[in-house]
């Protein structure tokens, strides 16, 4: 006789039922994302209108990306865009980072002032700021006799850098507060110079925040188009810029193709910044808090 092998008992844990609160709040955040990337969403899809026109639809093709590419001037827009951005994550990187460290590790009687300044750079309208940089600008450039100043690139690297240096001030300082000073410490108590500390301790264990910043510099300076417009000479007119010219007449699906471009590489930056902190070790709220500079 074979013996009978009684049945394994299976239990399915229930699910638990949904509160009308949470589904109410689940559709209401949906209703908000879709109230944010459908316009975007919309530009993606008519990018690919074969029309001349934007909002008139005629066809699905790559015809607005070939004229894309055939148009000079906007190859030369998107070119100063790219520019002004490599330089206004330098300067940017170059001064927050040092501004991080020094609120980080060696905070005094100075740090609220300077915190509470650069979050007003922060809240400051950009109109406010750019209304202020032209005669900055012109004043400099003309009357103290400061000629690269006239130059169109230097000053859209000046005006995106301000803005951009107060982000990565607080990105780089949120990074180095979570990271125990005794390394650095140690390397102290070894005999080592202030300047090999920083270059073999404090540079490395900085170094994810400090390319995030850079990063997200660069992003922000893609879609600059207030401090542009007023601060920009001619022959370095920005993409922004010039789409923003470009509404006066028409919207053409090319300014579309061009704008899909640069959101991809706006999400390509993102995306490396959030690669770079996970690289580094960080979780998913950790990399939340570092890019909000919280």
């Amino acid at each position: 006789m074979t013996a009978v092998r009684p049945r394994e008992a299976t239990t399915r844990q229930a699910r638990p039922r949904r509160s009308a609160s949470q589904v109410v709040l689940l559709l209401f955040g949906l209703a908000v994302f879709v109230f944010l990337f459908l316009p975007i969403a919309y530009i993606v899809v008519f990018s690919f209108n074969t029309g001349r026109l934007l909002q008139v639809w005629e066809g699905f093709g790559v015809d607005s990306y070939t004229r894309m590419a055939g148009n000079d001037t906007m190859r030369q827009t998107i070119w100063v865009s790219i520019r002004a951005g490599v330089g206004a994550a330098l300067v940017s990187t170059v001064l927050g980072a040092l501004a991080g460290v020094a609120l980080a590790r060696r905070p005094g009687r100075w740090s609220p002032v300077f915190v509470a300044l650069l979050a007003l750079v922060l809240v400051t309208p950009e109109i406010v700021a750019a209304v202020s940089l032209l005669p900055w600008f012109v004043t400099l450039g003309t009357d103290a006799g400061l000629t690269p100043l006239n130059g169109g690139l230097v000053r859209l690297v000046i005006g995106h850098s301000l803005f951009a240096t107060a982000v990565v001030t607080f990105i780089v300082r949120a990074r180095m507060q979570g990271i125990d000073e005794s390394l650095e410490e140690a390397a102290a108590d070894l005999y080592a110079t202030p300047w090999r500390r920083f270059r073999e301790i404090t540079l490395p264990l900085m170094m994810p925040a400090v390319l995030a910043g850079a990063l997200m510099s660069f992003t922000l300076s893609l879609d600059n188009t207030i401090v542009s417009a007023f601060v920009q000479v001619s022959g370095s007119t920005p993409w922004p810029v010039y789409v923003l010219s470009s509404l006066r007449s028409s919207l053409r699906p090319e300014i579309a193709a061009m704008s899909t471009v640069m959101l991809l590489l706006t999400l390509a930056s993102l995306a490396l910044v959030a690669l770079v902190l996970r690289r580094s070790g960080d979780s998913a709220g950790r990399i939340v808090r570092t890019m909000g500079g919280g």
